[in-house]
């Protein structure tokens, strides 16, 4: 791990980070309520929710940071993760629903269905699930970058191909005949392994399980950036023509980053899912990957650890203005995004390093 981080000071800030909180927060949030070091349990599940966000802009700034590709559609991986995880804490329910069917959901036998759905078979067994929350994702991403980067589509172009591919189906899955839960999605989540979602240890477990996804997709992403093979993943976004000329497979190159980022977009909706209790079609918006590069863009692109910074800063100010200033949170992103783009075009992360070498 140490030869990974190495000449890479923001990434050992960043695990360093992590696994002091790893540790430290379980003992502050055991303290009484009434001290003045107290960590809530609320404050532990918003926590985790920024973590996997924060592993959602590292699989972006993979894609866009180092292999140029500026993604607009990396909420659909993360929303089919975090739908395969919802349908196997929808199948854990049983017979606790409206309805007390222990084969159908709640909105499946309101919908006057008689089976359970094909799709919906080895759901009620986790490994079945994380199976799914990786190789969904996967597929999708290998049909349509295989399409793509065969066919050479590049720029602006590829950017549109991957917004309507996430909104084409944000709009199928908001039909009901899809079967996983229509405008509203899949909720009522009740436990995890047995364990239930709304106790404290559970919740305490899903945020250590976050920080440890973030590490370990930090430390895969910073394998594969160092590795000879991040090198030419380098070349290949700053000159692909003559990336391809030296005798480089480039589709095959994109295709396999493109594949793997879409794999850990999924590992971090399936853990998103558990900590906010709902999954619907509007995770599919093209709204919310535009907002994961606003993440990345005031990070840091092509750093990983300003990726994760961004997305772990913006969300926590999210959740600060939309409560204290809600009308004016939308223009504080928008003018946040303008003024990196003009004054830090390197983010956060390229500021910081100008201040350690002056």
């Amino acid at each position: 791990m140490m030869r990974l981080l190495n000449n890479d000071v923001g990434g050992r800030w960043l695990i360093g980070s992590l696994l002091l909180a790893i540790v430290l927060i379980p003992v502050l949030n055991s303290l009484p309520a009434s001290s003045s070091l107290y960590f809530p349990t609320y404050s532990v599940t918003l926590l985790g929710k920024y973590l996997t966000l924060a592993l959602l802009a590292l699989s972006v700034d993979l894609v866009w940071g180092y292999l140029g590709i500026l993604t607009l559609g990396h909420a659909a991986f993360f929303a089919l993760g975090a739908y395969a995880m919802g349908m196997y804490l929808m199948r854990q329910i049983g017979d606790r629903g409206v309805y007390a069917n222990a084969e159908l959901s709640d909105f499946m036998v309101f919908l006057d269905w008689q089976e359970l759905p094909w799709f919906w078979q080895g759901f009620d067994q986790f490994w079945v699930a994380i199976l799914m929350v990786m190789l969904v994702p996967a597929v999708l991403a290998f049909g349509f970058g295989y399409l793509a980067f065969r066919s050479r589509v590049s720029g602006v172009y590829l950017s549109i191909i991957t917004q309507a591919m996430t909104y084409a189906l944000m709009l199928a899955f908001y039909r009901n005949e899809m079967g996983l839960g229509g405008n509203n999605g899949l909720t009522d989540f009740k436990d995890i392994l047995g364990y239930s979602l709304q106790s404290d240890h559970t919740k305490m477990a899903l945020f250590i399980a976050s920080a440890v996804a973030l590490i370990i997709g930090y430390l895969l992403c910073r394998f594969i950036t160092t590795s000879r093979a991040g090198k030419v993943v380098v070349a290949i976004r700053d000159a692909e023509e003559r990336t391809r000329f030296m005798g480089y497979r480039v589709e095959n190159i994109k295709l396999w980053v493109f594949v793997f980022s879409a794999m850990l977009a999924g590992v971090a909706g399936a853990l998103y899912v558990p900590q906010v209790g709902i999954i619907n079609p509007n995770e599919f918006s093209p709204l919310n990957s535009i907002e994961v590069l606003v993440w990345v863009a005031v990070g840091g692109r092509a750093t990983l650890y300003g990726a994760a910074m961004g997305a772990i800063l913006i969300n926590y100010a999210k959740s600060y203005l939309t409560v204290e200033l809600p009308e004016v949170w939308l223009f504080v992103l928008g003018g946040l995004f303008v003024f990196v783009t003009l004054v830090l075009p390197q983010g956060v992360a390229g500021l910081l390093k100008r201040k350690g070498t002056e």
